[in-house]
């Protein structure tokens, strides 16, 4: 009776082990552009809540060095990049798949939050002694450039002159373009709006509409993915409600 009894118990809590057993985990490693660190950490969040079995993995740098760590065989799933190009270059090696846009972004100019400068308007821009932007191979450098070259019909040769001769440092990611101003290292620095939001520490002066750009934002799985399916599941979390709700209260525009 007693083996009879240990047996039925032993076979109870065999089955209750291996009910009770999860599925094995899915670790995805994701890549993204500096300035979506709130907005994906928030994502991450919100992903891994309705896909348990999935352990997402987040790597946050300038979206040219993440493209130089997949060129040079780093592991990841997925590609969220700050622009078109580092993707573009990525499709034509074969290491990632095609891309789909998922979001936009524009630029505001931040001074400190006492302006000693006193940068009130775009147009009063040269008047920051030390101005921060991102380095040319820098999505938000791009950008920046391309920005103020549009600028020189409306605002004049002397003005664009003028603000480039007040450069005194590029960086190679928009956080570190931010962290001179709020370190009091800069009079003044253009990124992105989503990251002048995404701190209280700064003060924001906005350009123009008209002489602003539209920062374009693609996402793709990368051809070597561990965990394709994972990884198109969370591509389509971010292009879906939930994805488009977070990307929009970090102060981007979701991508039609």
């Amino acid at each position: 009776m007693a083996r009879a009894l240990l047996a039925l118990l032993c076979a109870l809590v065999g089955c209750r082990g291996a009910a009770s057993e999860d599925p094995a985990r899915v670790t995805l490693h994701v890549f993204a552009a500096s300035s979506l660190t709130e907005a994906f950490g928030e994502l991450e969040r919100s992903f891994e809540a309705a896909h348990p079995t999935v352990d997402l993995r987040l790597t946050f740098a300038g979206s040219q060095v993440l493209r130089l760590q997949l060129e040079q065989g780093a592991a990841a799933d997925v590609f969220a990049s700050a622009n078109p190009e580092h993707l573009q270059a990525l499709r034509a090696g074969g290491l990632v798949e095609p891309s789909v846009d998922f979001a936009t972004n524009e630029l505001v100019v931040v001074t400190p939050l006492d302006d000693p400068a006193g940068v009130r308007a775009f147009a009063d821009l040269p008047r920051a002694r030390r101005l921060v932007i991102g380095a040319e191979a820098v999505p938000v450098g791009r950008y920046t450039r391309q920005m103020l070259e549009g600028a020189a019909p409306t605002l004049g040769a002397d003005f664009v002159a003028a603000v480039r001769a007040r450069v005194v440092s590029v960086e190679n990611n928009v956080r570190l373009v931010r962290a001179k101003v709020e370190l009091g290292e800069a009079d003044a620095a253009i990124v992105y709006r989503t990251d002048a939001a995404a701190t209280d520490r700064v003060r924001v002066v906005e350009i123009p509409e008209a002489l602003n750009v539209r920062a374009r934002y693609p996402i793709a799985v990368t051809t070597r993915a561990a965990a394709p399916e994972a990884a198109a599941r969370f591509v389509a979390f971010v292009r879906g409600p939930a994805g488009r709700a977070a990307l929009e209260r970090h102060g981007f525009r979701a991508a039609p």
